[in-house]
């Protein structure tokens, strides 16, 4: 009988924690940001938008009715430049405000029909790679993914992560 190799050899476990492995890490998440918003900028040249206005319709997509100060945490931008952006995205009517229900001072933002169409072309690059990549992977696979991925969230972003727009808490997505 072939017994499993031995797990107990110092650091056979920890291979993957190499200084080199990590780099490669490292480069792998940068090319696939760039990669990731070279498909992309055809879709926004198409529709005559930038990235900040990309990510706002990702981060609407995902929290619908979120308040502005809540947007501007997320996306880590300054309420000036969300300002602008949001501006702009209202100006081509790819975005409703709707006043809070308890307070009517706050503004909560929403995506529009032409928002949610111009997002979900925008999505529908994203998916196809993240599709092809997921294949070639398998369950296990994606699962690790995912699991590194939320490992390497700081604890506020996690908390925005798990937050409704009201505030609560809502079941993870898929992981």
């Amino acid at each position: 009988m072939t017994l499993p190799p031995s797990r107990d050899a110092a650091g056979a476990d920890l291979l993957f924690l190499r200084e080199e492995r990590l780099r490669l890490a490292q480069t792998l998440m940068f090319l696939v940001g760039r990669d990731m918003a070279e498909a992309v900028a055809p879709v926004l040249e198409e529709v005559g938008l930038g990235r900040a206005h990309h990510r706002v319709l990702q981060a609407l997509a995902f929290s619908p009715g979120i308040p502005v100060t809540h947007l501007q945490d997320i996306l880590g931008v300054t309420k000036q430049s969300l300002g602008r952006t949001l501006h702009e995205l209202e100006a081509r009517q790819y975005l409703e405000t709707r006043r809070g229900r308890n307070d009517k001072r706050q503004k909560l933002l929403y995506l529009s029909a032409a928002g949610k169409a111009a997002e979900a072309r925008l999505f529908a690059v994203v998916r196809q790679r993240l599709v092809t990549a997921y294949r070639e992977a398998g369950g296990t696979a994606v699962e690790g993914f995912r699991r590194v991925m939320r490992g390497m969230l700081s604890d506020h972003s996690r908390s925005l992560l798990a937050e409704e727009p009201s505030g609560r808490r809502e079941v993870s997505h898929g992981g």
